[in-house]
């Protein structure tokens, strides 16, 4: 059991019989009586939000889950499929339970997998992906780096925006925390 004051953004609690990763908390203090920590949890098995309120000094269980080195391998419209990278085992995942991180897979991405129990819940994306750019904007002369940018469309479906100067066909380097643009490839 670990206090609700101890919470941070990534981990994962047990809350009423589920398994949840404390996406946000926020610490609010009144001048008088207990703290509140507002939280907003993600859960593993339905991938559905939650915000939760605790008052400070409450305690929670953090849960077991273990984390597996794999590779995404294919997905068949319903599961997405992923390799362990050293047992070779294939665990498939339904595609409701990694809604937002199927825009960042292609095939071989190396991911970490959540496994509880032997099951696996989800996965956790490296901090960036490079996917391929195949819709946007030719480019103009005169298009500046710092003024502004245009949409795209990524491989994987994914809408971002790119500088002016990429093109179709080019390989750019996107966040998975956030969806941003980082850099071409």
């Amino acid at each position: 059991m670990i206090d609700v004051g101890a919470l941070s953004k990534g981990m994962y609690i047990k809350y009423d019989g589920d398994i949840y990763r404390v996406v946000d908390v926020n610490k609010h203090f009144r001048a008088r009586g207990s703290g509140l920590i507002r939280t907003k949890l993600k859960n593993l098995s339905t991938g559905l939000m939650r915000d939760v309120n605790f008052n400070s000094g409450e305690k929670v269980e953090e849960a077991e889950v273990n984390f597996r080195k794999a590779s995404y391998i294919y997905n068949d419209g319903e599961m997405y499929y992923f390799m362990d990278n050293e047992t070779f085992e294939q665990y498939g995942i339904p595609e409701s339970d990694i809604e937002d991180e199927k825009n960042y897979l292609v095939e071989n991405t190396e991911v970490d997998l959540i496994m509880h129990d032997g099951k696996p819940l989800g996965i956790q994306l490296p901090t960036s992906v490079v996917l391929e750019v195949v819709e946007t904007e030719p480019g103009f002369k005169g298009d500046t780096v710092s003024g502004g940018g245009k949409p795209a469309i990524l491989e994987t479906g994914l809408k971002i925006t790119v500088p002016f100067f990429v093109e179709k066909g080019q390989k750019v380097k996107v966040d998975t925390r956030t969806g941003e643009y980082i850099e071409r490839a």
